[in-house]
């Protein structure tokens, strides 16, 4: 087909939009009717379609006839793909209708995309310049980050990684985005996203700008880099950041999990639950759960060295009296 879809989501969530084509199950077709698994093209959306790691978004296609719910939103060389089913009516090429993005969807997407570049930054600052990205998943329910290093990252340097990304979102810094040629990027020192292909104007976000007595940017950017994504913002929408997992993905990568907002928060919820119900059963405050433990541990092995001992002493005391 040709043309393009032009992508307006940036700065909206909403827009009217024409039908350029429709296909189901790999076939073209000029209209669909309802229970119809079908992808749409249309000639502009504010659907963001997957890429740099971020999912699809989700929503609705919607006339005064019809209704779409799309699932999914992925690219095809210029286009966007609408894929979805047709909830009732009928969808023709040449009509027009209302995209809507699920806002809500959206929304917890960005926190976690923000969040990755807050965190990628962190992960420098912490395990040293040589973490690269090496892969990503960003969706509505939580991040996923994949990068460069030859150990498993400590929980030290977990705490240390959480808390810097934590300090970030209380600065409540403005995120920013510029397009501008790849050589400015790269002058202006804009990390690239692993396995992504660039064009000659690129899309530069920022965060956690540091400014100088209101003369402007000092030059001393928390993060830069170069992404196409949706983001907040201000990084304080993010609201919280919770570390949950630390893994090994490949040969020389590492792989970490993290929650954003709400998730976060229930996250660190069920963690302190799970501390005060220990602290309970063990009959002690939370802070000394860890001796109250190690004390328990140390009492089981001198337990299961008497029992070796007592079996010992049983059968030589056996053995004595059978001679």
């Amino acid at each position: 087909l040709d043309g393009n879809t032009e992508f307006c989501g940036y700065d909206r969530l909403e827009d009217n939009a024409q039908v350029m084509a429709l296909y189901s199950g790999g076939e073209a077709l000029d209209a669909a009717g309802a229970d119809t698994e079908i992808v749409v093209l249309l000639n502009k959306t504010p659907f963001y379609a997957e890429s740099g790691g971020q999912v699809g978004d989700s929503g609705y296609l919607q006339s005064d006839s019809a209704k779409i719910e799309i699932v999914d939103c992925r690219k095809s060389g210029d286009h966007h793909l609408h894929i979805g089913r047709v909830l009732s009516g009928d969808i023709k090429v040449g009509q027009q209708l209302s995209a809507v993005v699920d806002g809500s969807v959206r929304q917890a997407t960005a926190l976690n995309h923000s969040a990755t570049h807050l965190m990628h930054a962190a992960l420098q600052k912490v395990l040293g310049d040589h973490v690269n990205q090496k892969g990503s998943l960003v969706n509505s329910e939580r991040l996923r980050f994949d990068f460069s290093h030859n150990e498993a990252v400590t929980p030290e340097q977990l705490r240390q990684i959480e808390h810097i990304v934590n300090g970030e979102i209380l600065s409540n810094s403005s995120v920013d985005t510029e397009v501008m040629s790849m050589d400015d990027a790269k002058t202006k020192g804009a990390m690239a996203l692993f396995g992504e292909k660039y064009g000659d104007e690129v899309r530069v976000v920022s965060m956690g700008n540091k400014k100088d007595s209101g003369k402007g940017l000092t030059g001393n950017t928390y993060s830069l880099e170069l992404c196409g994504g949706t983001h907040v913002p201000r990084t304080g929408e993010i609201g919280a950041f919770a570390l949950i997992g630390e893994s090994a993905s490949a040969g020389g990568v590492r792989r970490i999990e993290a929650l954003t907002g709400k998730a976060a928060e229930l996250y660190h919820a069920e963690q302190s639950n799970i501390l005060n119900d220990l602290a309970r059963i063990f009959k002690t405050k939370t802070e000394n759960i860890l001796d109250r433990v190690k004390a328990l541990l140390d009492e089981k092995k001198m337990l299961q060295n008497e029992i070796i001992n007592l079996r010992k002493a049983v059968a030589m005391s056996s053995k004595d009296e059978s001679q």
